[in-house]
């Protein structure tokens, strides 16, 4: 899959936090964060406007978290200086 953009919604067209992450397509899903966890991860999609879509890889129909490019650099960001070590204490 060299092509990571996503496939337009399903119905509405309009992409909302929580919505089915099945309306967002099949193509373009990566698993930035998979480990040796039998493939239970998170996946995300960057959509055509730069915001990030994040979906449970055990439920792709399951809801979306739909994440601006600010929100989602501020939580990587925070991650790498170890800000989130607190939910592995």
């Amino acid at each position: 899959m060299s092509d990571h953009k996503r496939q337009p919604p399903a119905s509405t067209g309009h992409i909302y936090n929580g919505m089915p992450a099945g309306e967002l397509g099949t193509e373009g899903w990566r698993k930035p964060w998979s480990g040796p966890n039998g493939g239970n991860c998170v996946e995300a999609l960057k959509l055509d406007d730069g915001r990030v879509a994040l979906r449970q890889s055990t439920d792709p129909e399951g809801p979306a978290l739909i994440y601006t490019v600010h929100e989602i650099e501020t939580f990587i960001s925070g991650a790498k200086r170890g800000e989130a070590d607190f939910l592995f204490a």
